[in-house]
């Protein structure tokens, strides 16, 4: 029997100090991964990603310099797939407001870290979505 996909879509988010880029990265128990999502029926994934992102992060000042090119994850958990795409914000205030159908905020912390430290945290399965991030940034800054 073949398991259905599902597709979630997250956008990896970068902001520029004046000494390096950063990445946010939301941590969820003691996982660390990019604001992403369930596409919901009738929604676009680019859709679903820049709704999940204003959901958990409250960031909605997001532009998508590099386009909707993205990345997918291979399948883990029960056959879900995480799509990522790459926009910049200039915003650094970041909420983690309450979900209201679980009665908490979604996730537990979020840090603005250095592509080093993104690396050193994130998932095996997310690390090649950071680092296509990072090359395409790094050829169109």
């Amino acid at each position: 029997m073949i398991k259905k996909k599902t597709l979630s879509a997250g956008v990896i988010i970068a902001r520029r100090n004046e000494i390096q880029l950063k990445y946010l990265l939301l941590r969820a128990f003691d996982y660390w991964d990019f604001p992403k999502g369930i596409v919901e029926p009738g929604e676009s994934p680019v859709e679903a990603a820049k709704r999940e992102v204003e959901e958990e992060t409250t960031l909605n000042d997001l532009s998508f310099r590099w386009g909707y090119d993205y990345r997918e994850t291979g399948p883990y958990g029960h056959g879900k797939v995480a799509r990522y795409y790459i926009a910049e914000t200039n915003e650094s205030r970041v909420s983690l407001p309450v979900n209201p159908e679980i009665g908490r905020p979604e996730h537990d912390e979020y840090r603005w870290v250095s592509y080093k430290e993104a690396l050193s945290l994130v998932a095996p399965r997310v690390r090649a979505a950071l680092e296509w991030a990072q090359e395409t940034i790094a050829v169109k800054p």
